[in-house]
């Protein structure tokens, strides 16, 4: 489920009342109008870019698929494809329904065009078919369906028509420029509103309204700090290998603009500025398993943001600028010579150094250090980690490498030797901490000690360290406010907003001392993530109160789906404010009644006041449309335990944990309940079930206890055997 569901995370996207386009397209026009004067060649470069063809009206000179009565079919979906003069129209059948839509706009242009149909409520929606723009000499020029390998069903949250599918919510803030969504709650209404169809000249340089007005001799200079030559160059002096930036330190804060978008995150407010930082605008992931492999290359759908950031380039202070024309977006040079602006010629671009012929596929860098992913079934993306090929590693965690990307036939061990060979004194095998790492994303459990020294570890991007720090829940039960306070006033942003993450290992006296000092901090993000850990404190100050606000704000934005839903619920119920929880879950299942944990929550609000009937209903209604979903069925297990249904929970706990089998605590909670009606043998076969799947001491511990209750020394001797040593 996490896989699809980050899968369209932000893929598809731009909507807006028909009734605004024509003074958004005006005020498109104005504005270019008035760039171009100055800056004709920027403009031409950028309306071939994929910024410039983000989005627009569906046209005869816009859509790039075949409408020429062409029909394809997947599963129980067909979809007839048809235009008529300047319309474009799909007849699309979903069993033995079909309906009519009108493609308003289109989305993208290549590797992959998608097209967007109107929904209720001022919503635009994704169609689930899109148009493989390659040429047909790699495969493209051709329709395909989104989902390939599944039958997506109306009862289904990934369904085309559900809010994960919907343009404005989803990442019409990155496709279109000064986008707002002008979401309603109370209606469940999209007012969207953008003053650019696409991304234009604002979303990267803000209003430029004023410059555009100023003269000539009275303009201040447009040239960017990051790009200026004199303020110094990327230089590599005799003997060096490697280029070394001379002169002052680089400015690459405008490297925040461009990460509002090339990352995977949350917003906390409406729309994009580009004049503002991204911690004021975003909360970003960090770099955990399933969206990245344990050694932090790029899993899931994830942009660029997460691994760049582990780079050996960004360290080095290397910008996207250096790489890219920041208006094709294309890489200034084509093939090895990219590379070779600050690598030596003369130590990299020799069959010493690659082992293959230059000429060749794996004679190209990026082929070796920038593997690829695809997504949306013919998207490529190349991860930007620039890492260099670990096959040990790869062996021991699972993660891929760029060596049997091409050599699939071999082995991870054929690839280690053959690299220790070629390079025996550069090959660098992982430090020790990187492999603690790797360990720890790999599901290793590690010592409080081990982790705290990852956290404090130099050789460590800091965004490695900052994830480390998110996984101290799995690791420890509590801190004190002493183990954290360096954390807390660390002057790594990323630090500060990991451990604000964490609020919930401080105990409420705790919460109140060093932490407390994050709701006064410089970015949004940390600020509304401490918040989140000290609603219910009562506190009454005016920081709390203001970032509380803030976290009010951000999950206001959020409502369109149910995330935003529930989170708002929660801070009503954490401050007494059950009336208005309850209220609020209700909304979340009425705009996205596929997303199970508003069915669980509002079940506990339920419970905690003694309403077992709703409690019941609530439950029945999510199992009713989420028949395979393991939460549901363990949390009814509970409820039907409660009410001393033992032998109706023994049903429910068995489904779970057959849905979801990875989970220990599903076979735990199956295994007690049938040692409760008696049926211990049964019991002990279960957990040997369960530790096929997971190793848990807490299994094993159980299987000790009832192998001993039933005096059964082979099972005793079975699970003594899988304790760990």
């Amino acid at each position: 489920m996490i896989y699809r569901l980050f899968t369209f995370l932000c893929t598809r996207h731009f909507a807006l009342l028909l009734l605004l386009l024509t003074s958004s397209l005006s005020a498109k026009g104005e504005e270019f109008k008035t760039c171009q004067s100055c800056h004709n060649d920027i403009v031409q470069q950028w309306q071939a870019s994929d910024h410039g063809k983000a989005m627009a009206q569906a046209s005869p000179a816009t859509v790039l698929a075949n409408f020429d009565d062409v029909t394809v079919s997947h599963f129980s979906q067909t979809a007839h494809f048809q235009k008529q003069n300047d319309t474009f129209t799909i007849d699309f059948t979903e069993g033995t329904t079909t309906t009519r839509y009108t493609v308003k706009y289109v989305f993208g242009h290549y590797p992959l065009q998608e097209y967007l149909v109107p929904g209720n409520n001022g919503k635009l929606q994704v169609f689930p078919f899109a148009w493989d723009a390659r040429p047909d000499t790699e495969g493209g020029q051709k329709w395909y369906p989104l989902h390939p390998d599944e039958d997506i069903q109306k009862a289904d949250r990934l369904h085309w028509q559900q809010p994960l599918q919907n343009w404005n919510g989803m990442c019409a803030d990155c496709h279109s420029s000064g986008l707002k969504r002008n979401f309603s709650s109370s209606t469940n209404q999209f007012d969207t509103h953008f003053s650019q169809i696409n991304v234009s000249c604002q979303s990267c340089h803000g209003d430029m309204s004023a410059h555009g007005s100023q003269t000539k001799s009275t303009s201040p200079s447009l040239i960017s700090k990051h790009d200026q030559k004199a303020l110094g160059q990327w230089l590599r002096s005799n003997g060096e290998n490697i280029a070394h930036w001379q002169g002052p330190p680089r400015d690459n804060a405008f490297m925040e603009t461009c990460f509002g978008c090339h990352s995977l995150r949350s917003p906390l407010g409406d729309g994009i500025d580009p004049n503002s930082a991204f911690l004021d605008q975003f909360s970003p992931t960090f770099l955990t398993p399933p969206l990245y492999h344990a050694d932090g290359q790029i899993k899931e759908e994830v942009y660029v943001y997460g691994s760049f950031l582990q780079s050996k380039m960004f360290a080095a202070g290397v910008n996207c600028l250096d790489c890219h024309n920041p208006h094709t977006m294309k890489v200034k040079v084509e093939g090895n010579g990219l590379c070779l602006q600050c690598h030596a010629p003369a130590a990299y671009q020799t069959t010493a150094h690659t082992h293959h012929p230059l000429d060749s596929a794996a004679g190209q860098c990026v082929n070796c250090h920038m593997p690829q992913t695809t997504f949306m079934g013919v998207d490529a993306r190349r991860d930007h980690s620039f890492s260099v090929p670990h096959p040990q590693s790869s062996q021991q965690t699972g993660s891929p490498n760029a060596c049997l990307n091409c050599h699939a036939e071999k082995t991870n061990g054929w690839a280690d030797n053959a690299i220790n060979q070629w390079h025996p004194v550069r090959q660098r095998p992982a430090s020790v901490n990187e492999k603690g790492y790797m360990a720890l994303m790999d599901g290793v459990k590690l010592t409080k000690k081990q982790v705290f020294t990852l956290i404090s570890a130099q050789d460590l991007p800091v965004i490695k360290r900052a994830t480390v720090i998110t996984y101290l829940p799995q690791v420890v039960q509590a801190l004190d406010d002493q183990e954290v306070a360096a954390l807390i006033t660390h002057p790594e942003p990323l630090i500060r907003l990991a451990v604000a993450q964490i609020g919930q290992l401080l105990p409420p006296t705790e919460r109140l001392k060093s932490y407390h000092l994050l709701l006064k901090d410089k970015y949004r993000a940390i600020r509304v993530a401490a918040a989140t850990h000290l609603v219910g404190l009562r506190l009454k100050d005016e920081a709390y109160l203001s970032a509380l606000k803030e976290l009010y704000q951000a999950n206001a934005v959020n409502q369109w789906r149910g995330e935003g839903n529930l989170n708002q619920s929660l801070l009503h119920f954490q401050q007494g404010n059950n009336k208005q929880a309850v209220a609020l879950l209700q909304q979340s299942l009425r705009i996205d009644p596929y997303f199970a944990a508003s069915y669980i929550n509002l079940a506990e609000i339920y419970r905690a006041q003694h309403q077992l009937e709703k409690e019941q209903a609530v439950l029945q209604q999510g199992l009713t449309l989420l028949p395979d979903n393991p939460l549901l069925h363990y949390s009814y297990g509970l409820f039907l335990i409660r009410q001393q249904q033992k032998t109706k929970a023994v049903t429910a706990f068995e489904k779970a944990a057959k849905l979801a089998p990875n989970n220990a605590q599903n076979w735990y909670l199956y295994a007690l309940a049938l040692d409760n009606i008696q049926r211990t043998d049964d019991a002990l076969s279960v957990l040997k079930q369960g530790l096929q799947y997971v190793q848990d001491p807490r299994l094993i511990q159980l299987g000790l206890n009832f192998a001993q209750k039933e005096n059964n020394r082979i099972a005793y001797r079975y699970f003594m055997q899988k304790k760990p040593r």
